[in-house]
């Protein structure tokens, strides 16, 4: 179990039920806690848990907070400076990235290079620089355990299991969103306010959004491809709308392996937070006796496109993941200011892809252009099809 935690991205979805398990796990201290411009928020959260680093985005918001919890012996800082140092904060011995988007890669990398366990949450920073950041982890002997629900499950199906040559696959389940089953047609005519109705997990809007267009478990393939060093054609998606079974492993000698629970992020984040233990936590037990049928289907990249995308792109490697990521979270902002259709995310992604100059091996500053370069293009190119 770890000591002191650093929570970038503490007023979001993830970090607020972060701070949930945290509450019941009192023996493990919070040592900074970082936000986009939810000051109040923040303010309410250093009053109760009192980090000894705040951070937030802006100048103006990090100001706003200082007046707010004048009094109060926690240091305030702003940007990305200082999203790093609450990354690399010495007492911390563990980094819960939940921040969304590329803004999480530095930080986790600086928390990688410190030695520290990574909890993470943050899906681009393995999408994009995935090669890069484990390498960087096996150097540094730093550990990363994915607190998202699929990655946490195939992390704990593969407990015991010292050689992947082992596994056959990975199965990665979907809940197929709040659009499984529509057909084309209907979908090109979808709303924001449909997109966010996801049936099952409480998240915030950009990932709600690549959960209804299935970019999100795309991404999820890619993770799994880095985080668990496997070939692409070893990475499926089964479509599993109870959202019971959170993911499989298939081993060469046929025998499945399944973790199963109640849709609950708690449980996640808190195996993250005290591996290899296991404690009691908050969250409401599975009971079998009372649980729909399970059913698994094939998902329908045709109706599902960025899936199909994304696993090309994963094909490519190099630049081709960061281009795609970077023109997805510019595409998803866009469509949550209604300045786009919900077709029109993949086909400015895919666009944007194909645009973006392609380079093999890229540097760091090689993926961060490639993301760059790839916002750009949809910014430039979002006259609705």
């Amino acid at each position: 179990m770890v000591k002191c935690v650093s929570i970038l991205g503490s007023t979001g979805s993830i970090g607020r039920q972060t701070l949930d398990v945290l509450s019941h796990l009192p023996e493990i201290r919070v040592g900074a806690l970082t936000a986009g411009t939810s000051v109040e928020r923040m303010a309410e959260q250093c009053r109760r848990f009192r980090p000894a680093l705040a951070v937030m985005a802006t100048r103006e918001a990090a100001e706003a907070l200082s007046e707010s919890i004048a009094g109060l012996p926690t240091k305030i800082s702003f940007g990305e400076a200082g999203l790093i140092a609450a990354a690399s904060l010495p007492e911390a011995d563990c980094v819960i990235t939940a921040v969304v988007g590329m803004v999480g890669l530095k930080p986790t990398l600086a928390a990688i290079r410190e030695g520290k366990r990574i909890g993470l949450a943050n899906k681009e920073t393995l999408v994009c620089a995935g090669e890069l950041v484990m390498t960087e982890a096996e150097k540094y002997g730093a550990q990363i355990i994915p607190v998202d629900s699929e990655h946490s499950a195939i992390y704990q199906c593969l407990m015991g299991c010292g050689d992947r040559r082992e596994v056959k696959r990975l199965l990665l389940t979907c809940s197929g969103g709040p659009f499984f089953g529509m057909d084309r047609q209907t979908l090109r005519t979808v709303t924001r306010a449909d997109a966010l109705r996801h049936p099952t997990w409480k998240m915030g809007p950009k990932i709600t959004v690549d959960c209804a267009t299935l970019m999100n478990k795309g991404l999820e393939v890619i993770e799994a491809m880095r985080l668990y060093r496997m070939p692409l054609e070893k990475v499926e998606v089964v479509i599993h709308r109870q959202s019971i079974v959170h993911s499989l492993v298939e081993f060469t000698d046929g025998a499945v392996m399944a973790q199963l629970g109640v849709p609950d992020m708690r449980l996640p984040i808190q195996l993250a937070l005290t591996y290899p233990e296991r404690l009691p936590s908050p969250v409401d037990t599975l009971d079998l006796t009372s649980c729909p049928p399970l059913t698994f289907q094939k998902p329908d990249m045709e109706q599902f496109p960025c899936l199909r995308l994304a696993r090309e792109c994963a094909k490519a490697g190099g630049t081709a993941c960061p281009a795609m990521n970077g023109a997805n979270e510019a595409a998803v902002a866009l469509f949550l200011e209604d300045k786009i259709g919900f077709y029109d995310i993949y086909e400015l992604v895919a666009r944007a892809a194909a645009a973006v100059p392609f380079v093999q091996d890229p540097t760091l500053e090689e993926i961060l252009e490639a993301d760059k370069a790839a916002r750009a293009f949809v910014r430039e190119n979002t006259v609705r099809a």
